[in-house]
């Protein structure tokens, strides 16, 4: 079982720049796929990013590749994500999750099993 707690969301004005936390607890961090995805009212959850955990590669959606950034500190157990040029579009509830198969990409929210309680993005001037 593992536990994950966001943070660093908020209001930001478009252009502005943002880094959201991502804090586990339980099992062994360091051997779980991280990635983060998105929710804006009335769509559909959407795949922003991920990380494998033992080669530390990295995947981003469309929408959001050479914006944002993904990285994991295993030794504090802590996923980031470091928003930058932001953009009214991007205003929606940010998600942390984790799964523990193999080392890869996965952008699929329905083959990550744990999930944190979200943070709220708003990007408005």
């Amino acid at each position: 079982q593992v536990q994950l707690v966001e943070s660093g969301g908020g209001l930001v004005q478009p252009g502005g720049s943002l880094r959201l936390s991502c804090a586990a607890s339980g099992r062994t961090f360091s051997n779980y796929n991280m990635g983060w995805f998105r929710q804006a009212p009335g769509k559909e959850r959407e795949f922003v990013t991920s990380i494998s955990w033992s080669s530390k590669r990295t995947w981003y959606g469309d929408s959001v590749k050479g914006r944002f950034t993904i990285s994991r500190d295993n030794a504090k157990n802590t996923v980031y994500l470091q928003m930058n040029s932001l953009k009214p579009e991007d205003t929606a509830i940010y998600y942390c999750a984790a799964n523990a198969r193999a080392s890869g990409y996965y952008s699929n929210s329905d083959e990550y099993d744990y999930w944190g309680q979200g943070t709220q993005v708003t990007v408005s001037s």
